[in-house]
């Protein structure tokens, strides 16, 4: 423990481990305290083959190593930081809450059993921690201190990588030989990037007064190459962001891809374009996305089979393949509309809720997750660490709009992984910035 530092006492929500069922290692020196109604909920998580359940397994397995008639009464020790963990069993629910919260409600025995706590220390720092910030509120609301897990957790997403830099008044020459196919050596940039060094795959704009240029950092060369306009199953880039994004997503040396912006960007059509435009590189295509919430995926209300109930989580991917059907007009219409139907039939195109695909092999896929945003870091990490050779994995999504109750702008998988993976050379990231739908859709995303 640092020097003048003050031993907490955490107690932990079960959203904090459904999240991440490691949490126990991530609070150094301090204390851990775990309501006897987490452990409780854990067990309606135990069975399934969703992320939630593999938490639940995990974080049940690792409280019983630790063991010992101790850990419900002052607690066992973790690891080397001389933090420890214990089991609280229940408590009465303090007159103090009974007057303003049900006391059947695991929410608020989790939160009564913080509170007693912090009543019996006499003034020593109890947090409780959670991702729920309804009881976060509550706890604050009642005198408590209260905290939203941050482990994994980006600083400051205005500063997040965005994979595009504009670089300006750079020589005619420099420009001119990327025209001529050449391109030029990175370190004729120094001047122009010394406030921050180029990364791998990142895509500028170069330009001067009279001639402009797009272009990607090639990291093992330390050069900096063109990036050509080209288009993908009849899908033409509408913008410089665009261009960057076709570029990154049909390079076969970039096996890892994440695409980011607003409603309107293009982010699923151009990820699906490259996808089928590459098809004969691929054993096959996949198209997934999470049914919403992540943390409580229940889609047995939903009349019909599992086709029929997965069609409307499903249909914004089919309205993006309509699209490209109708790009090539006239006698070719029919024939792009025939082979992407050949394709569904066959499964050489696949279209699925995320939680369908576990257990498949992943050789030779190019694999798209589209809504990546409502995914958790550890989500994120399990599809990349499932890809086998020869596979790409593309990600899309817009940070900003987020249907997981548990995840923010900060917390998500997609935020998370452009922040850890800028700049490593299997990596790009495109933001796209200008929607392309319509004026009357960028208009609304401009105003409302």
């Amino acid at each position: 423990m640092v020097a003048g530092e003050v031993r907490k006492t955490f107690v932990l929500d079960t959203n904090v481990v459904l999240h991440d069922s490691s949490c126990l290692t991530q609070f150094k020196e301090h204390a851990i305290v775990i309501p006897i109604t987490v452990l409780e909920e854990l067990d309606h998580f135990k069975k399934g083959n969703e992320s939630i359940n593999y938490h639940a397994r995990e974080f049940l397995r690792s409280l019983d190593r630790l063991g010992g008639e101790g850990i419900f009464d002052e607690g066992v020790p973790i690891g080397v930081n001389r933090g420890t963990v214990r089991v609280r069993l229940g408590r009465e629910f303090d007159p103090d809450l009974a007057a303003h919260f049900d006391r059947l409600k695991p929410d608020h025995l989790i939160l009564n059993c913080a509170y007693t706590l912090a009543k019996e220390m006499a003034g020593e720092p109890v947090v409780l921690v959670s991702k729920d910030v309804n009881l976060r509120l509550k706890a604050r609301a009642v005198g408590l201190q209260a905290e939203d897990y941050t482990t994994d957790r980006v600083p400051d997403v205005s500063r997040l990588y965005t994979g595009k830099r504009t670089l300006e008044n750079l020589e005619s020459e420099l420009i001119d030989s990327l025209y001529a196919g050449d391109g030029f050596e990175a370190e004729l940039l120094a001047a122009e990037t010394t406030a921050r060094p180029l990364v791998a795959n990142e895509n500028l704009i170069l330009r001067n007064h009279h001639k402009s240029a797009l272009a990607r950092y090639d990291a093992g060369r330390g050069s900096i190459r063109r990036v050509n306009k080209v288009q993908a199953f009849g899908i033409v880039p509408r913008n410089a962001e665009q261009t960057f994004a076709l570029s990154v997503l049909s390079d076969p040396s970039i096996p890892l891809v994440s695409i980011s912006g607003t409603a309107g960007t293009g982010k699923t059509l151009l990820a699906l374009a490259a996808a089928l435009e590459q098809r004969r590189n691929y054993r096959q295509i996949f198209l997934a996305r999470p049914i919403v919430p992540l943390s409580n995926r229940d889609i047995g209300f939903l009349p019909g089979e599992i086709r029929a109930k997965l069609d409307p989580y499903m249909q914004p991917i089919y309205d993006n393949l309509a699209v490209i059907m109708s790009q090539t007009g006239g006698n070719g219409k029919g024939s792009v509309s025939e082979l992407i139907q050949q394709m569904l039939d066959d499964e050489k195109l696949a279209v699925s809720a995320l939680s369908y695909i576990r257990g498949r092999s992943l050789n030779r896929i190019f694999f798209i997750v589209d809504e990546a945003q409502n995914l958790t870091p550890h989500e994120v990490k399990t599809i990349i660490t499932r890809a086998g050779e020869g596979t790409k994995v593309v990600f899309t999504g817009d940070i900003f709009q987020i249907d997981h109750p548990y995840l923010d702008t900060q917390s998500n998988g997609l935020s998370y992984l452009i922040e850890k993976m800028q700049g490593q050379p299997l990596y790009a990231h495109v933001n796209l910035e200008k929607g392309e739908r319509s004026e009357l859709a960028q208009l609304a995303s401009d105003l409302l």
